[in-house]
């Protein structure tokens, strides 16, 4: 499949074309991103929101993100536009029907840029309620089938579902304030996990450090780059005013300096998808 234009907003450069090439490579099987943290509050929802946006100007065929969180607050639903009530609970009493693309497509959301997402359920009824972990891992099985690249917006890493969807994924990402004690943390999250066993996750992780002010302090860099030295794949977003706004998410419209960010987020999570051959990308 030939690869899409890049948006000027993203310019030139090898990194650049490099993801584009990638992303209109990907081979069949829909690659699954978990992204996580280690603690709550850390623009997760965010990430996955900006993450997605990018990916579906680059990836030539459905990139879908959905609400994993498995509760009835917060999540990506105010980082898109609405065109539908549905959400995620719709999703399960759909069944088997979201293999057909269609039937997928009403259920979801919209994004810019063309991300489809599925919102959680925020309504506690008799009727309507978010769903429990199997009724979820079928929803997100039923739509890999007819989906390109799929991202999960998770609860935080401290329960063993959690755990288990970051070690199916094909990219775990984990994410972090930028503070010392966040860094901190999301480092003795993959500790204990590599402690337990969960190497799947330890040896493949990205870390995203989402930066809340514009300037980040000394001690979190020295932080990040003890990381890097000890092998962990670590990139910091920095603060972006766009990213603070609880409006529906363009990543075209976000500074030079968080778009250059935001494309070496994607540019490693696209970099560890399996691909077949590599296209050419074109500068709009």
């Amino acid at each position: 499949m030939s690869a899409r234009e890049i948006p000027r907003e993203f310019g030139a450069g090898t990194r650049v074309e490099e993801l584009w090439s990638r992303a209109a490579s990907l081979q069949a099987g829909c690659p699954l991103v978990s992204v996580s943290s280690a603690d709550g509050g850390v623009g997760r929802s965010t990430l996955v929101v900006a993450l997605g946006g990018l990916l579906a100007l680059a990836v030539p065929g459905p990139v879908v993100a959905v609400d994993a969180t498995v509760r009835a607050w917060g999540g990506v639903e105010h980082r898109v536009v609405r065109r539908s009530p549905a959400t995620v609970w719709d999703a399960v009493l759909a069944g088997t029907a979201l293999a057909d693309r269609g039937v997928a497509e009403r259920l979801m959301q919209g994004g810019p840029t063309g991300l489809r997402v599925l919102v959680g359920e925020s309504r506690l009824t008799t009727q309507r309620r978010p769903p429990n972990w199997p009724e979820l891992l079928g929803v997100i099985g039923h739509l890999r089938m007819t989906s390109k690249l799929m991202l999960l917006d998770l609860p935080t890493a401290d329960t063993a579902p959690t755990w288990r969807v970051l070690s199916w994924a094909t990219v775990p990402v984990l994410v972090s304030r930028a503070t010392v004690d966040a860094v901190q943390h999301t480092l003795r999250l993959l500790a204990h996990m590599r402690a337990a066993g969960v190497e799947r996750v330890t040896d493949g992780a990205l870390v995203v450090v989402m930066a809340t002010s514009p300037s980040t302090a000394r001690e979190v860099r020295a932080v990040e780059q003890l990381a890097k030295r000890a092998g962990i794949d670590l990139v910091r977003v920095p603060y972006d005013p766009v990213l603070a706004r609880p409006d529906a998410l363009d990543p075209r419209s976000l500074s030079k300096a968080t778009r250059s960010a935001l494309t070496e987020v994607a540019a490693t999570v696209i970099d560890r998808c399996p691909v077949t051959g590599l296209s050419g990308a074109s500068l709009t």
